[in-house]
């Protein structure tokens, strides 16, 4: 069993630490997953990060997990630089929810890199200030927004609905107003599918498989075992990516990098 367990971390070492200066990484997703784990002689519940990219061929890759024991910018800032370390450059997009550390680390770490806002997780936020009455009528009014053709359309939608409901609902439409334009920032690449580029959904996706996966566990003795079992989903997952069909077209991808250079 120690020979098994060698030969994993072994694996998974490779895995977590391979150079990344081989690809261009022009978007990259940031979403946690969190784990109860022992840790230091008690349960916490662990962040797993997790980062993935899509490649010069519009391929996807995991490109980093990394365990935190809480969500801060200092360990978001330990975990950009670990990608850059290993050879990754700035993407053009980062796509995440607004948390205050990542968003801040965002910025430090990638100078020059424009930073999506999910919308599903800010539509969230919103719906939360939206009477349980309203809930449904003002939810499909709040998603035209991000089904605009352009920047401009998505605008004025959102101007309409803040005027409309602005004395109904003034929490939700100040937040709405005050993250607006952080939402729209993947309506910059046009060549790219606005679906995937503006929200973390293809990550949230993969971390619901793993916690299916991981729920027969319970509790991990500690972080090393769980970033073992989570590292090995997904090598199966980065594997299967690259003999898929690309998730975003090359032709796009290397539209957008053209412009960029």
């Amino acid at each position: 069993m120690s020979e098994i367990t060698k030969g994993l971390n072994e694996q998974v070492s490779e895995f977590r630490n391979r150079s990344l200066a081989e690809h261009r990484y022009p978007v990259i997703w940031v979403d946690a997953l969190y784990e109860k784990i022992r840790f230091d002689g008690h349960v916490i519940s662990m962040a797993v990060m997790a980062v993935s990219g899509v490649n010069e061929e519009g391929s996807r890759e995991i490109l980093a997990i990394e365990p935190m024991v809480e969500e801060s910018k200092d360990g978001y800032n330990k975990l950009f630089k670990s990608l850059r370390t290993r050879g990754m450059r700035n993407p053009l997009l980062v796509v995440s929810d607004a948390h205050a550390g990542l968003t801040a680390a965002i910025r430090e770490s990638f100078p020059g890199t424009s930073w999506q806002r999910c919308k599903v997780h800010f539509m969230r936020n919103i719906l939360a200030h939206v009477t349980q009455q309203a809930k449904d009528i003002f939810a499909k009014e709040l998603k035209e927004i991000w089904r605009a053709p352009d920047e401009t359309t998505a605008k004025n939608r959102a101007r309409d609905m803040i005027q409309r409901y602005g004395k109904r609902f003034p929490q939700a439409m100040t937040m709405l107003e005050e993250g607006l334009q952080d939402s729209l920032s993947s309506y910059a690449y046009p060549e790219l599918d606005q679906r995937k580029i503006s929200t973390t959904n293809m990550l949230e996706r993969l971390n619901k498989e793993i916690r299916r996966r991981s729920r027969v566990v319970g509790i991990f003795p500690n972080p090393e075992s769980y970033i073992r079992l989570i590292t090995m989903y997904k090598i199966e997952y980065t594997e299967d990516w690259s003999t898929s069909q690309a998730y975003l077209s090359r032709q796009s991808i290397q539209s957008v990098l053209a412009k960029a250079a």
